[in-house]
């Protein structure tokens, strides 16, 4: 259930209506905007009336949310949700970018590529510090190793940091460094981990699984905000289908569909999507042109000889025209792209 408080309503009214509420038993979630403020109501409110709230002062409307995920959903927050990391805004009308390679290889691979990430326009550098790999034979990263040299690099350019976490037992650990934790397509329904994440206090960018519904991925990141972490962006990378020529199916239709369902911010990632690296290019265009609100796209200035996923990694010169293409796709749908900082 959702209770909406004017503007005008002081902070005792809406106490008030949170003691009948916890007196009952129920989690209430708290959002407060300029207009108004939304209360929340999580719990079997099959049991609650919503004309028993329509008649205190000061709400404007009490209504049952009719999808499963509550909190997640359009009939929770009309708003887009932005999210603020030191400077960088997600979700409003810029289209921010995060780039980077797959792996963190070393310290000066990381250095070079974030300096090169940063000149093109890129907010946020990724990387991989824990791999998940298909073989247990694979490079399966740097570690702790790694995440000091991805700040170092993130920091000396001026960019946010986000790096995937493979488990529950990591988060403390990845937190220390990163701005943003990535949670991998094998991890989006891993509802312990999830659980675990309501409770960081960093961002979560959570991508959809590989044979994930659109509402099984809703669900999932109802597990986050329910747990009490509001900072949530969805992040489509592609499904499996039965089709072989591409790694994955880029869903693009999934930005819109998301972006009516629910007030969190989604990016796409093309390089995950595709797996081929001339297909980044299109797919990026394509999910700019669709309304998203971010991209994720690897890149690497060596690929032949990257330790994961070169196949897919755009050469630096490749993200630069890519860039240059994407501000003016988004110029012409009203929103914008970030320019270069050098070069």
């Amino acid at each position: 259930m959702v209770i909406i408080m004017s503007k005008e309503s002081k902070e005792k009214d809406i106490e008030d209506i949170i003691s009948v509420l916890d007196e009952r038993g129920f989690d209430i979630h708290r959002s407060t905007g300029v207009d108004h403020t939304i209360l929340g109501v999580i719990g079997d409110t099959s049991t609650l009336d919503p004309r028993t709230f329509q008649v205190y002062e000061h709400v404007i409307d009490a209504y049952r949310i009719t999808a499963p995920y509550k909190l997640v959903s359009r009939e929770f927050k009309k708003d887009n949700t932005i999210i603020r990391i030191k400077d960088v805004e997600i979700g409003g009308n810029e289209t921010v970018v995060m780039a980077g390679p797959c792996s963190i290889e070393s310290r000066e691979q990381i250095m070079r590529i974030a300096e090169q990430v940063a000149s093109a326009g890129a907010k946020i550098l990724r990387g991989g510090a824990f791999k998940p790999r298909t073989s247990p034979y694979s490079f399966q990263g740097l570690g702790e190793e790694g995440l000091k040299y991805m700040r170092e690099a993130a920091d000396k350019y001026n960019l946010l940091m986000i790096t995937e976490v493979m488990d529950k037992d990591q988060i403390a650990l990845v937190e220390q460094y990163t701005d943003i934790i990535q949670v991998g397509a094998r991890n989006m329904q891993n509802f312990t981990f999830l659980k675990a994440l309501g409770k960081a206090k960093k961002t979560i960018f959570l991508k959809r699984g590989i044979a994930a519904t659109i509402k099984e991925w809703l669900m999932s990141a109802e597990y986050i905000l329910a747990g009490g972490n509001n900072k949530v962006i969805f992040c489509e990378r592609g499904i499996r289908t039965f089709e072989t020529y591409t790694r994955n199916t880029l869903d693009v239709s999934a930005i819109p569909i998301i972006q009516k369902l629910s007030h969190l911010p989604i990016f796409a990632d093309p390089s995950h999507g595709t797996g081929i690296r001339d297909k980044v290019l299109p797919m990026a265009r394509a999910s700019v042109a669709a309304g998203a609100q971010g991209l994720m796209i690897e890149v690497h200035d060596d690929p032949d000889h990257a330790l994961s996923d070169g196949a897919q990694s755009l050469y630096p010169e490749q993200f630069k025209g890519l860039m240059d293409e994407v501000r003016a796709i988004a110029e012409v749908i009203g929103r914008k792209v970030a320019n270069g900082t050098t070069k």
